[in-house]
């Protein structure tokens, strides 16, 4: 499938958004929620994980430009010593959570690819569909809990020996 755009829905219309796709426009009526009485990932409900997914990075760039403009404008100059250690740890905390929030796009991206291939909310370790409920929390999983729970255990049993 080519990549599908979303655009918002036209004034005055009960839409939040339409995603355009190749052969057809998926209307998302305000407050659609995906529901396992669908079809699993109907062009509805990849709209509505598109739309979830889009919001999300695009709060975490906000929020990295924001960090960054606040670090810039706060340079360590605290005479004191005990201050400037503390404004140093606050740095260092910050730009952890910039890298993992950096980690975290590059995983929304994925998520992105996989809903323009026809891949997303399928488990890449089995296949089977991933719940509804585990993707509305986790948009970004590519596994189903099981297969998570086994890959975690397998990790640690390597870690272990």
């Amino acid at each position: 499938m080519e990549s599908a755009s979303v655009r918002p829905a036209p004034a005055g219309d009960a839409i939040e958004d339409t995603i355009e796709a190749p052969g057809h426009d998926v209307r998302l009526p305000e407050g659609y929620r995906p529901s396992p009485d669908e079809a699993f990932m109907n062009p509805r409900q990849l709209a509505y994980f598109r739309r979830k997914l889009l919001d999300w990075k695009d709060a975490i760039l906000k929020e990295s430009a924001q960090t960054l403009e606040t670090l810039k404008a706060e340079p360590l100059r605290e005479p004191d010593l005990t201050d400037r250690a503390a404004s140093e740890t606050d740095w260092s905390i910050e730009l952890r959570a910039r890298d993992r929030q950096r980690k975290v796009i590059g995983k929304i991206d994925a998520a992105l690819r996989r809903i323009d291939t026809g891949e997303y909310g399928y488990c890449d370790v089995t296949g089977e569909p991933i719940s509804l409920q585990r993707l509305e929390a986790r948009p970004i999983a590519t596994m189903t809990l099981e297969a998570q729970e086994r890959h975690e255990r397998d990790e640690k049993i390597s870690r272990d020996e």
